[in-house]
């Protein structure tokens, strides 16, 4: 071994995070730790990198007990993180960010930009991304190559164990096979690495050892060879895994969302696409990165214009385009990246739930608290939401509550159809099941489901139909009994559009 947590506990204020873990990493393994959103594993990490100081308990490092008092003693003795939520500057370029805080100078006093955008270029290389300029604005890049700038900055560092969380939520299956090779790699240089992941089939395939958290305790530790996707499951929820996922069984009814031939011009385009969604029905939308699903949901959402093509709402043409007369109409987005585009992180949770609706609660300008707090407790209650309170600071949340946080905000609008851009990402397997089972109850209540997924088990076992996207346009369509994984594929794969159910 080489890191070890050695009886770890973790309060803040009455509530114990951790309860007496011991965690092992051994050398120039991958160490997978999974868990339940809320299980201990992300406060774990930020011990092991310096940001938390346990309440009690020892950190060893090659035997010896270490004080890791911030991230710069962690860095110092090798140890770096890669952590789920970007923590970009989305103002600076790609070179400027991967070397942020440590800018190589030139004659001491002036930044060294060209070597600077010699040695991200190299990284990029590295990550696959020989096309992107280290000049490039972080803001102007999609979530997928933000997720590997943060990579490409953990890689930089001279680490001795490498720390990853959720490293692989927006990257697509390519730039996952890519990243996969570097880990490969780093394995072969006797780094270790500690990987969280909720997918279970990506850290199947790249983990040597997994150990289980849940609800604060370390409840499971084992070699993955001996292991299977099901032990893994039961050990994280306490349950069978296939009752993980709820389908919907409502008939569908009335068309709610009918679009045709839309096309949206852009870097990533919408090509003539046409679609509906009917009351009482799931619809998923399946393809890779860069196939222009989530440019369609915003344009949908009046976030992007359309250059042709028509949206009718409850059988109505919606012409204005426009955030609020789509919302008007009964359109509502969960949009992909809850921290960025879904949450405002210094509001609570109360005030992020009524964002979208607080004018509701004016009465001759002046709120009213008491309506407002009535308001938002009934939502947080209907969702489920685990939470300190609804005064707590919606960051103090797991990420499968911040989600349904952005879900509530939503269903405030009292929308026909709700779009949802990758509902599960970054969320563990028992509050994806919520997720699923949410969107099921919403379409048994009338409401039209229409939401985007990058897991191919998902959405096979979510939606009541799927529409697979590939450079634009639908290549196919399938119902529930026809879909099979096979079938995703090569259609997500496919130049041409396919036959329904082929």
């Amino acid at each position: 071994m080489i890191l070890e947590a050695r009886n770890i506990s973790k309060n803040y204020g009455g509530v114990r995070a951790l309860k007496d873990v011991t965690f092992t990493a051994y050398r120039g393994k991958v160490n997978v730790l999974v868990g339940e959103n809320g299980a201990g594993k992300s406060t774990l990490m930020k011990i092991l990198s310096g940001s938390e100081q346990p309440t009690s308990g020892s950190i060893f490092l090659d035997g010896a007990v270490v004080q890791l008092g911030s991230p710069r003693d962690a860095q110092a003795r090798g140890i770096g993180i890669i952590h789920q939520e970007l923590s970009l500057f989305p103002n600076l370029s790609i070179a400027e960010n991967i070397f942020a805080g440590r800018e190589l100078r030139r004659g001491g006093r002036f930044v060294d930009t060209k070597s600077e955008r010699r040695l991200t270029r190299e990284v990029l290389a590295r990550l696959g991304q020989t096309k992107l300029d280290p000049d490039t604005l972080v803001g102007d890049l999609p979530i997928g190559q933000q997720q590997l700038v943060e990579i490409g900055r953990a890689l930089l560092e001279d680490v001795r164990v490498l720390i990853m969380d959720e490293p692989t939520s927006a990257l697509s299956n390519h730039e996952v096979d890519v990243l996969f090779e570097v880990m490969a790699e780093l394995r072969s240089q006797d780094v270790t690495v500690i990987y969280i992941s909720h997918k279970l089939d990506e850290f199947r395939r790249i983990g040597d050892w997994v150990t289980v958290f849940r609800d604060g305790a370390l409840v499971a530790h084992e070699s993955m060879a001996d292991t299977d996707t099901g032990w893994i499951v039961r050990q994280m929820v306490g349950r069978d895994p296939d009752s993980l996922y709820v389908r919907n069984s409502t008939p569908a009814g009335d068309v709610l969302l009918e679009v045709s031939g839309l096309s949206v011009p852009g870097t990533v385009t919408v090509d003539d696409v046409s679609l509906s969604v009917r009351a009482g029905e799931v619809v998923g939308i399946y393809g890779l990165m860069g196939a222009g699903r989530t440019e369609l949901i915003e344009c949908l959402m009046g976030m992007s214009r359309a250059s042709a093509g028509e949206v009718r709402i409850k059988g109505k043409l919606e012409a204005y385009g426009t955030v609020q007369a789509r919302m008007t109409a009964g359109l509502a987005l969960v949009p992909e990246d809850r921290q960025r585009d879904g949450l405002v992180q210094t509001m609570s949770v109360r005030d992020n739930i009524l964002l979208a609706t607080v004018a509701r609660f004016a009465r001759a300008g002046i709120l009213s608290g008491g309506a407002e707090q009535k308001t938002a407790a009934a939502k947080a209650r209907e969702l489920a939401i685990k939470m300190p309170g609804l005064a707590a600071a919606v960051t103090s949340l797991s990420g499968g509550n911040q989600q349904k946080v952005v879900l509530a905000r939503a269903l405030l609008t009292e929308p026909a159809v709700l779009l949802l851009d990758e509902p599960t990402r970054g969320i563990d397997v028992g509050a994806k099941s919520q997720i699923a089972a949410l969107m099921a109850e919403l379409a048994a209540q009338g409401f039209g489901v229409l939401f985007i997924s990058s897991e191919l088990a998902e959405v096979i076992a979510m939606a009541d139909r799927v529409l697979v996207m590939a450079r634009g346009r639908i290549t196919a369509e399938f119902t529930a009994s026809t879909v099979t994984e096979e079938a995703l594929v090569t259609a997500s794969a496919s130049d041409r559009v396919l036959e329904a159910g082929a």
